[in-house]
């Protein structure tokens, strides 16, 4: 009678033993918390050496594993502290997402935010920063500027039609989309998605050209507290679609409209009606900013107080005592250097290519004659640049 009794009672025990860990199994539900450390977004890289792409993961049990992604594409898998992996930049350049996911023993996954880098040539004989805000035409223009310019926008949400396809992987500079204005309607929006989704290399979208001119985009802080929302739904679809492009603006300048001139003005009025309108803060990634005078580097300071990194999107001094080329000329050298060495600017382009003439303002960088630089042209694409 013992006997009978002793077996059944083990194959119970061990029955309970076995349903205690399934249901210890089954109750961790929490993915691991996973990050990566380096490279932080935004980080430049060079194309020359191998670098330790490095995640911290943690879980409330334990991390099996933690795996790479670079452009989605899986590249490493690391099984202990520190997780790490080592990816050689040699032979390589442009822009790329990096990613790490982290696994438990149950199977949860958590996803690292996207760490968006750019490996440059080591080398690199222009500025990433330098660009030029001009409706550029020709690949004869494009191929003159590429010397000493990395990117250009031309106020549209697609490159002129007489620039042929490739221009990116020909000359290696950047078209950046734009969505102009505050009224941005539902085909706007689809044609830019569109040109994103088929370029591979876009990362930014340009947005809302000077709302505080009347004669511009022309919206005020609460109007545009409305339209940002379809800008922000732009990024969002895309998103969903495995592309991650920041939004660059609102691009300020000094402006007509009544109680808003002052660019900072406006800027305070439009986060207080978003944040008003939605509960939280508008989605920018960088801020735009438009100058043509004196004093670049004071007006720069005075967006500090955002946080955010700047795009000086037109720039050139159109002061009256700038009355030659060689005036324009030495205000050119101080406003790039200006921008080149300072860390909150993140890009920049000078206003303009070429227009009518006589060039009342002294600003074209390119002369009557497709594919030629004019004298100041010569002088910006050879400017000196720092990294």
């Amino acid at each position: 009678m013992a006997t009978n009794f002793f077996f059944p009672l083990l194959i119970l025990l061990a029955a309970l033993s076995g349903c205690a860990k399934d249901t210890a199994t089954e109750a961790d539900m929490q993915a691991p918390v996973v990050s990566i450390s380096f490279p932080a977004t935004g980080a430049e890289l060079r194309s020359d050496t191998t670098y330790t792409i490095t995640a911290i993961a943690s879980d409330d049990k334990s991390v099996s594993f933690v795996e790479f992604y670079i452009n989605g594409a899986k590249a490493g898998t690391d099984n202990s502290a520190p997780y790490q992996y080592a990816w050689s930049t040699i032979g390589i350049t442009g822009g790329y997402s990096i990613m790490a996911k982290a696994t438990d023993a149950a199977g949860n996954v958590g996803a690292s935010a996207v760490s968006d880098i750019y490996v440059y040539s080591s080398l690199i004989t222009r500025s990433p920063k330098r660009g030029i805000a001009f409706d550029l035409a020709s690949s004869a223009d494009i191929a003159a500027l590429s010397k000493g310019v990395s990117w250009w926008y031309n106020w549209g949400k697609t490159p002129n039609s007489g620039v042929l396809p490739g221009y990116y992987q020909t000359f290696g500079m950047d078209y950046i989309p734009m969505l102009w204005g505050g009224a941005t309607s539902a085909s706007d929006m689809a044609a830019v998605k569109t040109f994103i989704l088929a370029h591979s290399e876009i990362k930014y979208l340009l947005v809302m050209n000077e709302p505080n001119l009347t004669d511009q985009a022309n919206r005020t802080p609460v109007q545009a507290a409305a339209d940002w929302l379809k800008y922000e739904q732009v990024v969002a679809d895309l998103a969903s679609q495995g592309r991650t492009v920041y939004i660059v603006g609102p691009a300020m300048n000094w402006g007509t409209m009544p109680g808003f001139s002052d660019p900072v003005v406006w800027l305070d009025a439009f986060y207080a009606a978003y944040q008003a309108a939605n509960g939280k803060l508008p989605h920018i990634d960088y801020l735009a900013f438009h100058w043509y005078d004196y004093g670049l580097a004071s007006q720069l300071y005075r967006l500090t107080k955002y946080g955010k990194k700047v795009w000086v999107t037109e720039m050139a001094n159109w002061n009256v005592q700038i009355n030659s080329y060689a005036k324009q000329e030495a205000q050119m050298q101080d406003m790039v250097n200006i921008c080149e060495t300072r860390t909150d600017v993140f890009r920049y382009a000078w206003f303009y290519g070429r227009g009518g003439l006589p060039d009342t303002k002294f600003t074209y960088l390119l002369s009557p004659a497709d594919g030629q630089l004019s004298e100041l042209g010569q002088v910006y694409v050879n400017l000196p640049f720092s990294r």
